[in-house]
């Protein structure tokens, strides 16, 4: 085992690593500014991750890696789409040993279930700004899998996960998120902490699935039919629901006139005049349910 590794700036300048913009790269060369995240993935009364499998995508040179790995969890995953920082990640396996798995791919396509079998685990990441949302998207249809997410993201996206009911951020992340986890902003971070500085603010949220609200409201069925509702909702915000769910009603064949759809939301003591922002998760849960007979 080497007897110390390279500094993440060190690592950088050693494999003339320039980010790329294709890969939404921005890395953070401040190991306690790194610390900071990986400890927002503790749980309550954790000094260290301990029996911990935790899932981290796109690492880079490996800033936040190591903070996660000098928490001793049982086992990190990485997954690294671009091929130059693997020499760097290997570095690190040398270093922290059988902890560290290493996989190079698209964390869009990778299959979690699979790579981590019966084991519960984590995500602490900062996300490429590019994929993010459609990265939480997709971990929305295995929850059960996941114990927590702790991930750096553009300051706007995670202002509207946490945003509540009637808020101007309040949209299809927050409804989508809110009705399955437990959300927080964790804190706010400066353009500064990252080399290139990006051209936006950044924060790092916490995403927690809340039992009580899986209990009640998961059913991949329904949450893939939900999405389609909340986003027809959204993608005529300004539009009142007899309107903006047309698109709803054409997709279970039913009569789409604004007669039926108010016939259809009164059944559900839901105003059709309402927009967007005015629903409650739990109003866009019933409309589910209604347009699937649940």
């Amino acid at each position: 085992m080497p007897q110390k590794l390279l500094s993440t700036s060190e690592f950088v300048k050693k494999y003339q690593l320039n980010t790329l913009k294709s890969l939404g790269q921005n890395f953070i060369f401040d190991k306690n500014f790194t610390d900071k995240i990986a400890r927002g993935g503790l749980s309550p009364h954790q000094q260290n991750f301990g029996d911990d499998y935790i899932l981290e995508i796109g690492p880079g040179p490996g800033g936040l890696t190591r903070s996660i790995l000098d928490l001793n969890p049982q086992k990190l995953i990485v997954v690294e789409k671009d091929l130059r920082c693997l020499e760097i990640l290997q570095e690190f396996k040398n270093f922290y040993g059988e902890k560290l798995h290493i996989i190079s791919d698209d964390a869009t396509t990778i299959d979690e279930s699979a790579i981590f079998g019966e084991n519960k685990f984590k995500i602490i990441a900062n996300l490429p700004y590019n994929i993010g949302t459609q990265l939480i998207f997709k971990w929305l249809k295995i929850l059960p899998k996941i114990s927590s997410i702790t991930v750096m993201l553009q300051k706007e996206v995670a202002e509207r996960i946490v945003a509540d009911l009637n808020h101007r951020h309040y949209g299809r992340l927050a409804v989508m998120l809110n009705l399955l986890c437990d959300t927080k902003l964790l804190f706010s971070v400066g353009r500064s902490v990252f080399v290139p500085p990006p051209k936006v603010d950044s924060a790092v949220i916490s995403i927690i699935p809340s039992m009580q609200k899986m209990q009640k409201y998961f059913d991949p069925e329904l949450i893939n039919a939900m999405e389609f509702v909340v986003f027809s909702a959204f993608n005529q915000r300004r539009k009142m629901l007899k309107s903006s769910l047309q698109n709803c009603f054409k997709k279970y064949n039913l009569p789409c006139d604004s007669l039926n759809i108010e016939k259809f939301l009164l059944e559900l003591n839901i105003d059709c005049k309402k927009r967007a922002e005015n629903i409650s998760i739990e109003e866009y849960f019933l409309i589910t349910k209604k347009f699937l007979q649940k």
